[in-house]
């Protein structure tokens, strides 16, 4: 064996770590990590929206046995609510605006027939100190709280992702190798800038 063939085998293997080294450190990773981060968050904003969906069921059944009159109301809760739950998604949905914007807008529409519910019981003070209620109506605050950091977190994830398939040397890992696209994001409700009227 020559000396030539003994120097070529270890640098080889030399150029083979420092190109290893080299991949590890350029990013090539951080495409699906983020991409993997973003579909995480998203799970945890389906997560809340389910969890508030759970509780609506029991809160129209204790204002229905306080304000049956309500009927309007407590029918536009439940309307809401099961479109809400019509509305299939999953991690696919990230990358569609359409199905993305129909979720939305179908959480929006709860989230107003939720509003108005809420705004109803303010005239009936025997329902408002009920313990079933204020119970109900603590867990639905708490869960509208959560809805708000998930989404905030989700929003977060997609911009690092979205940001990450968008310059470099990302741009290059998402297109050769990942065929990334970017994700959908949550828009203010139509209308949110404007401070609500408040009537005495």
């Amino acid at each position: 064996m020559s000396i030539v063939t003994q120097l070529r085998r270890p640098l080889t293997w030399l150029i083979l770590g420092m190109l290893g080294i080299a991949l590890a450190g350029c990013g090539y990773n951080n495409v699906p990590t983020l991409e993997e981060k973003a579909k995480a968050a998203w799970s945890e904003v389906q997560n809340q929206y389910q969890r508030r969906a759970d509780l609506i069921p029991n809160l129209v059944e204790t204002v229905k046995g306080y304000a049956a009159q309500e009927r309007e109301v407590l029918t536009a809760v439940i309307e809401a609510r099961a479109k809400a739950s019509q509305v299939k998604v999953d991690a696919s949905t990230i990358n569609d605006p359409a199905k993305f914007k129909e979720y939305q807008d179908a959480q929006n529409q709860l989230t107003g027939a939720l509003g108005r519910l809420l705004v109803t019981v303010e005239r009936y003070p025997e329902l408002k100190s009920n313990q079933n209620f204020l119970a109900l109506q603590s867990q639905l605050e708490g869960t509208e709280n959560r809805v708000a950091v998930a989404r905030r977190d989700y929003i977060q994830a997609v911009q690092a992702f979205n940001t990450e398939i968008r310059t470099f040397p990302g741009v290059i890992w998402a297109k050769l190798f990942w065929g990334a696209k970017p994700m959908e994001t949550f828009t203010a409700t139509a209308g949110a800038e404007r401070p609500p009227a408040v009537k005495f």
